[in-house]
């Protein structure tokens, strides 16, 4: 590859057109459907990365079809820099989650906004876990796809009972109030 490491983004990429040709429009909606709950890609990201493999040799475009959407094809290139990729350390996790930033900072938020929020997303994992569940329930996933749903479980799971841990602990701060913390308007 031509002067830049394979970064994820590009690497899930080459990963999907494995199946075949797929335009970048595909690829988007491939990637939303199929690995949008745990790893997010833009279309601007898309389109740009679809770019630089391409004059690295690693995809070639074809014919331009309905809205000037062409499908692009792995080349020999492309299949070897994703076997590197695949077959590398993974690297740490980064968890980015807005919610944790939040509670982060929690002493300086109304009781009541806090419950507000935390409701808001303990609805949010509660439908998630139900998508993962029928997801589980009625279609025959290969086997690793099944252990990213069964991933997706356990961590809508967790995230519910951290939830629960969450409204235990904002009660009783509620029956005695911390003195530090400040009052917003």
């Amino acid at each position: 590859m031509a002067g830049r490491p394979l970064n994820a983004t590009a690497a899930s990429l080459l990963g999907f057109l494995h199946e075949g040709p797929m335009t970048g429009w595909d690829l988007v909606t491939t990637a939303q459907e199929r690995i949008g709950k745990f790893w997010s890609l833009t279309t601007s990201q898309v389109y740009r990365e679809l770019t630089a493999m391409e004059r690295d040799g690693l995809i070639v475009p074809g014919e331009k079809g309905p809205r000037d959407r062409k499908p692009y094809t792995l080349t020999d290139a492309g299949r070897q820099a994703f076997a590197e990729w695949i077959d590398r350390d993974p690297g740490p996790e980064n968890i980015r989650h807005p919610l944790l930033l939040t509670v982060a900072f929690a002493d300086h938020l109304r009781p009541e906004r806090l419950a507000e929020i935390l409701a808001h997303y303990r609805a949010a994992h509660e439908k998630q876990l139900a998508g993962y569940e029928d997801l589980m329930a009625h279609h025959d996933l290969p086997d690793f796809s099944a252990a990213t749903v069964e991933f997706g479980i356990a961590y809508e799971r967790a995230a519910l009972t951290w939830l629960e841990g969450m409204d235990a602990r904002l009660a009783s701060r509620q029956q005695s109030p911390s003195t530090e913390r400040i009052e917003m308007p």
